[in-house]
């Protein structure tokens, strides 16, 4: 199996320039082209930035509603204990909707049938015991997503729709999910064209030097492709 990976990644890297910048729609159709995986592969894009994470003000974390959706099919589970936000949550499209008594049930089980968990506030003192279990599985609510609500239905219309997390990792590195390759190229272009005007309106300013300092697509299992910075 390794080997026909191999082969398949080497196949892919002697169709471009690794050393080149492309422009945002050059890289998309490249990524198009040499994507051999055999189910509908997700479009990522990454930002290298000039990020000292350890610095409060420069920990970008949060949620953007793409415009042309993100082309997967998300699993929401809604925990809430208010009658009202349980039924608006069911006609908003939630696929799981608990109770409190319900969510500790599912936790102490540790099987997630669901992507993501849209969370009443008064929920994370409950979630806040299986932190070590939802965080590494990028299941736990934030408020800065809008997974922690008290009206968890519209986090649900949004993230149906096809809101993207974004979130800098220690070497300030940016991954957003940007859709799939099976969507056109100019929808893709526009998903990525606004996660990028996101990110750099969202240069803190004690940053000094350059921001953004490499950028570049890639589809699942296939290789990175460097995209123009300006």
């Amino acid at each position: 199996m390794a080997k026909h990976i191999s082969k398949n990644i080497k196949k892919t890297l002697e169709q471009f320039d690794q050393t080149k910048e492309y422009s945002l729609t050059e890289a998309i159709e490249i990524i198009k082209k040499i994507s051999y995986v055999k189910f509908d592969a997700s479009v990522d894009l990454a930002f290298n930035l000039n990020l000292d994470t350890r610095k409060a003000e420069q920990q970008l974390r949060g949620s953007i509603l793409l415009p042309n959706g993100t082309g997967k099919n998300i699993r929401v589970l809604v925990a809430s204990d208010d009658p009202k936000n349980q039924e608006l949550s069911k006609s908003a499209g939630a696929d799981i909707v608990v109770s409190s008594i319900e969510l500790e049930e599912i936790l102490k089980k540790g099987i997630f049938e669901f992507d993501i968990m849209v969370a009443e506030p008064k929920m994370m003192i409950t979630l806040g015991k299986y932190g070590k279990v939802l965080g590494p599985k990028g299941l736990m609510p934030n408020p800065k997503t809008g997974t922690v609500t008290p009206e968890p239905a519209k986090a649900v219309i949004e993230l149906k729709k096809g809101k993207a997390n974004y979130r800098a990792d220690k070497a300030g590195i940016v991954h957003s999910l940007i859709g799939k390759i099976s969507m056109d190229t100019k929808s893709l272009a526009e998903n990525c064209e606004t996660v990028i005007a996101l990110i750099k309106k969202l240069k803190p300013s004690t940053i000094k030097g350059a921001y953004l300092l490499n950028l570049t697509i890639s589809s699942t299992m296939g290789p990175s492709i460097k995209i123009k910075k300006d």
